[in-house]
């Protein structure tokens, strides 16, 4: 097969997100395929975001600091997920250690700024992703040595497209795997090519849904399509590369808009009746979804308080979680002067089961 043209759309796509959206290239060797992360990078960002926390913990237990600090990271990964971990930190001998920063909602506090742009975004390519085995993956992003997605990349000129990449997700990515164990590393993966891109949350197996992460051919207007539109690029995709994974707009993905989806469902037992299971999804925002918040929200900071908005979604869009997303977005809101816009925000809807899917989804956001 050839590889040429694959790996040229793979270089572009490393090239974008080095030199435009604000990663750096990830070293391969600090990566332990047994663990799922890269500990080195782990311990750095804390040495260096954390240091008086880090000095203390030296002083405790010498050379073994780095090791069991990542046996106990990998405890609390294992048992709350990354999402989480990334989000709160995690416990070493009763002190908290914070794993990545969200930006602040305003410019006032200099030292959250600065934690927050310490962060460290990497992008590494043809990473072993099994342990036992030698099989890579084409691309896997990560926060401050933590592994957050994964990105398998096909190219026409070599009479594949992102299909073939769903099917390599599906046959060929062992869900148990650490990195690829659901909600525990990678918490998306996507299949892209020059002109689409689709994701999931949860691999799998045969089993394993995929939704498209696409503009719409038409994007904006009513009847959007599907797809992409042209983009300046040369590649339809290029939206995404340049856009979505820039480093602030990812970071702003992680740590505003995912969550852990929980729900009662019932079942059969088996033996006639029913029986609850807790049923656990990982939400990504979809791009109309991410698209139309951070439009409303730019428009509000702009714009201010006092105005009317429309906003069309069709059926099984995923209104409810748009809603919950603006919603908290708009509570936290500050104009360009650094001063607050909403004292509060209240959602009214006319309809009883969308009420119900809207508490749930706020206060789970």
């Amino acid at each position: 097969m050839k590889t040429t043209d694959e790996h040229a759309f793979e270089s572009y796509v490393e090239e974008i997100l080095l030199k435009k959206s604000g990663w750096t290239r990830g070293n391969l060797g600090d990566w332990d395929k047994e663990l799922a992360l890269f500990p080195a990078q782990v311990c750095a960002f804390i040495e260096a975001t954390q240091p008086k926390l880090w000095a203390d913990m030296r002083s405790l237990h010498g050379a073994g600091l780095e090791s069991a600090l990542v046996v106990a990271l990998v405890k609390e990964l294992d048992a709350k997920g990354s999402l989480h971990v990334l989000r709160h930190g995690f416990k070493f001998y009763g002190k908290l250690f914070r794993l990545s920063y969200a930006k602040p909602a305003h410019g006032a506090n200099f030292d959250t700024i600065d934690l927050f742009n310490k962060n460290g975004l990497t992008v590494t390519r043809q990473v072993p992703c099994h342990p036992g085995d030698t099989r890579t993956l084409d691309m896997l992003l990560a926060v401050n040595g933590l592994p957050v997605a994964t990105i398998e990349l096909k190219n026409p000129g070599t009479g594949q497209s992102w299909k073939n990449a769903v099917c390599q997700y599906k046959a060929d990515r062992d869900p148990r795997a650490p990195l690829f164990a659901f909600k525990r590393r990678a918490l998306v993966h996507f299949a892209a090519d020059p002109d689409e891109i689709h994701m999931t949350t949860r691999l799998a197996g045969d089993k394993t849904h995929f939704l498209p992460f696409n503009r719409g051919s038409h994007p904006g207007e009513i009847i959007c399509g599907k797809g992409n539109p042209q983009h300046p690029s040369g590649y339809r995709t290029g939206y995404f590369w340049e856009e979505v994974l820039e480093r602030g707009s990812f970071l702003d993905i992680l740590h505003a808009f995912m969550f852990l989806e929980v729900k009662e469902e019932k079942v059969d037992d088996g033996k006639g009746g029913h029986k609850k299971v807790t049923k656990e999804t990982l939400v990504f925002p979809r791009y109309h979804q991410l698209d139309s918040v951070r439009k409303l929200v730019r428009t509000a900071r702009e714009e201010g308080s006092g105005h009317n908005y429309l906003i069309q979604h069709s059926a099984g869009s995923g209104k409810t979680n748009s809603i919950s997303w603006l919603s908290h977005r708009l509570a936290s809101l500050h104009d360009v002067r650094d001063a607050k816009v909403y004292d509060c925000v209240v959602v009214i809807t006319d309809r009883q089961v969308l009420d119900r899917q809207l508490q749930d989804a706020i206060y789970q956001i």
